[in-house]
């Protein structure tokens, strides 16, 4: 026998048991975490629901705020791929606004269990990451506005001001989709699609007012 092979093929078995391993306790993780509530959720709770060995925890996670840091890395890590995609992609003003919420609102309404986790242990959120869940979010929307300006998409404001009123109309928003998402998942993605019709439409309506304003100094 290649003994070589053997040993590949060891090693490939080890790297796909640590993967379902660590999905796993994610899983049973975000589950807890919706059901009880961060700080009532255990990791022995969580151990519980994945059938591992209660040590085997400790093999992928230190603590229950490196398991929360990972869910909210992976949540954010996708959103901000999907939002600049979006937004770098838009030909008019209209798309531009639109799918910048869409994504926001879509990742809000796939795992509502996770914004919701964070937008209310808004502590802990800074103690990990420094910022509140729509600054984390929003890491890359002042650059891709600064581009949209120079590109003619939006009116040449001040993009600190713009991101600013972006974040105002996403935060509350966002927390209603996110419970609508919970009450029914059936339709979760059909409330993040009007809720950001509505942003859009609140967010242009103010605009023309904006530009008008910015021409008079």
């Amino acid at each position: 026998m290649d003994m070589l092979k053997l040993s590949d093929d060891v090693g490939g078995k080890r790297a796909m048991n640590r993967i379902r391993n660590r999905n796993a306790i994610l899983v049973a993780a975000r589950e807890c975490f919706r059901e009880n509530g961060y700080d009532n959720s255990t990791i022995r709770d969580m151990v519980r629901r994945t059938g591992l060995a209660a040590g085997t925890f400790y093999n992928y996670f230190s603590s229950k705020q490196d398991i929360f840091a990972a869910l909210l890395t992976d949540f954010l890590g996708h959103l901000n791929e999907d939002m600049s995609r979006y937004r770098r992609s838009a030909s008019s003003t209209r798309d531009f606004i639109y799918y910048a919420y869409l994504a926001l609102y879509s990742a809000t309404a796939r795992d509502p269990a996770i914004y919701e986790l964070a937008h209310q242990n808004q502590r802990a959120l800074r103690d990990l990451f420094g910022s509140d869940i729509l600054g984390l979010a929003m890491l890359s929307l002042e650059e891709d506005v600064r581009d949209a300006i120079a590109r003619g998409l939006l009116p040449d404001l001040d993009p600190e001001y713009l991101c600013a009123a972006f974040f105002g109309v996403a935060y509350d928003i966002s927390t209603v989709v996110a419970r609508r998402a919970h009450q029914e998942p059936e339709l979760a993605q059909q409330e993040a699609e009007k809720a950001a019709r509505f942003s859009t439409e609140l967010f242009l309506g103010g605009l023309p007012a904006m530009a008008e304003l910015s021409s008079q100094g």
